[in-house]
């Protein structure tokens, strides 16, 4: 049965570049901070990284700037850039965030979060952006063994809402999530941000252009 047509109980969300708008600022300073380094990332080159673990693009971008250690480092720079120039302020919302999760809220739809980030930062992010109250649970790309596009973070979300897999809808930006989130079982609203959905991946989701458009399936998504 195809996500179009199914029935659901909960829902579980991506957050960057699903929720937040942190994917270009976060690539902007990836682009910036390589060059200076004299390890020029290309956009196509960051975009690989998109949607999976710290460890998995650790392992990816070893081989660009030398080592682990030298892309932890650089891991570490991006994030103090970032965090210096949005001056205490979260990253911005997507369109149609707040109007969604209020729309499930007085379903009594429970709602997770299944992130690739590290858990600690995705509380934090959800806590500026101010979206926080909205979730119970939130999970971290951390607190899996292993990352998207493996199904485990979408298990382990699942298995804190207490609702079998099958009933869960995802939320997501990446091919990649989406990959983990079907063979989970669940089905898939894909909502593509920095990245064109793969072409294999797309067809077994729904795809929206931003989650304003989500809000008129959600009689169908999850009843009336």
């Amino acid at each position: 049965m195809s996500t179009a047509s199914r029935r659901y109980r909960a829902a579980v969300f991506d957050m960057d570049g699903l929720l937040l708008d942190s994917e270009r600022p976060i690539q902007d300073a990836w682009l910036r901070l390589s060059a200076e380094a004299g390890r020029p990332l290309t956009a196509a080159d960051y975009r690989l990284t998109v949607g999976r673990s710290r460890p998995d693009c650790l392992a990816l971008l070893a081989g660009w700037f030398g080592s682990v250690e030298a892309a932890e480092r650089m891991y570490e720079a991006v994030d103090a850039d970032v965090a210096r120039r949005l001056e205490g302020r979260g990253f911005a919302l997507k369109p149609g965030v707040t109007p969604l999760l209020q729309a499930l809220r007085e379903r009594g739809v429970p709602c997770a979060v299944a992130s690739s980030t590290r858990h600690a930062k995705v509380l934090d992010r959800l806590g500026a952006a101010g979206i926080a109250l909205h979730f119970d649970p939130v999970h971290g790309g951390d607190q899996v063994a292993r990352g998207k596009p493996h199904p485990d973070l979408f298990e382990l979300a699942a298995r804190s809402l207490g609702v079998p897999a099958r009933d869960c809808l995802v939320f997501e930006d990446s091919s990649y999530g989406a990959q983990g989130a079907l063979s989970a079982g669940m089905g898939v609203v894909l909502v593509p941000d920095l990245k064109d959905p793969d072409p294999d991946i797309a067809p077994r989701c729904v795809v929206l252009s931003s989650l304003e458009q989500a809000l008129a399936h959600l009689p169908a998504w999850f009843g009336d």
